[in-house]
């Protein structure tokens, strides 16, 4: 008797084009889309393909469920080495700074940690006033330091470095007020909102949009050449340290 083949694994990330908008959706609630492995190599491929596509004008990033993303997936870091992981959250950021057509997400509710890194490379970002926000690093012995390329440049240094230092929570108006996002409107109108954006967005001409985007996030963009590969390899660094491993795992802990 053999062994049946395997099942795939499902897909955690999903697009769908409806005329010039191509919606990426995050769904994986088991681990309120974590940024595993295997959930950036998805979004990576969609945003790809997406941007490929010429009919598509506009990219829109979504989560099925009102969790946008928890950040990093700690049950994938407190069992092997980050190298890989947060390179690849690097090179996620550039892309989305570098695909020549408008990204914008729709946050409407928790957003965490390396999540916002996607955030802050959008852009646009609309968001609910339920949205919140919180870079959760430094209580876990790590640091936001790979989504520090994006995000400290889109925040007021102020802003900044309160929520960076503090980790605690911070709403959706807030995040707007620190320039993290681009707006942030009642629960109930953010569809609305997020669907009149894209429509604007999309009347543009495609180089136009492509000409006009290279020149706004020239400076990010530079930014992560320069930066991105000390960055990742100082959080690999953290990701490994006995300090940061005894808290992933006592946080763990917590959520079983």
């Amino acid at each position: 008797m053999t062994d049946s083949p395997s099942e795939p694994a499902a897909e955690l990330v999903h697009l769908e084009v409806d005329g010039p908008v191509a919606t990426i959706t995050l769904d994986s609630p088991h681990n309120r889309n974590a940024l595993s492995r295997q959930l950036v190599t998805e979004l990576v491929g969609h945003v790809a393909t997406a941007g490929e596509d010429g009919s598509v004008r506009v990219v829109l990033i979504r989560s099925s469920g009102r969790v946008f993303c928890s950040g990093a997936d700690l049950s994938e870091a407190s069992s092997g080495g980050m190298e890989e992981g947060t390179r690849a959250i690097v090179a996620l950021q550039r892309q989305l700074l570098t695909l020549p057509k408008p990204v914008v997400t729709e946050v409407a509710g928790p957003v965490r940690a390396g999540g916002i890194g996607i955030v802050a490379a959008s852009d646009v970002a609309v968001v609910s006033t339920e949205a919140s926000f919180a870079l959760t690093e430094v209580k876990l012995g790590l640091a936001a330091a790979i989504i520090s390329l994006t995000v400290h440049q889109r925040m007021n240094p102020r802003a900044a470095a309160l929520t960076t230092l503090g980790g605690e929570v911070f709403t959706g108006e807030q995040a707007a007020a620190y320039g993290l996002v681009t707006v942030a409107v009642p629960a109930a109108e953010l569809e609305a909102e997020v669907r009149r954006t894209c429509e604007s967005l999309a009347t543009g001409a495609a180089q136009g949009l492509r000409e006009s985007k290279r020149i706004l996030n020239r400076d990010l963009v530079a930014r992560i050449d320069e930066r991105g590969e000390e960055l990742a390899a100082l959080s690999a660094t953290l990701f490994a340290s006995d300090e940061a491993r005894e808290a992933m795992t006592a946080f763990l802990s917590r959520g079983k």
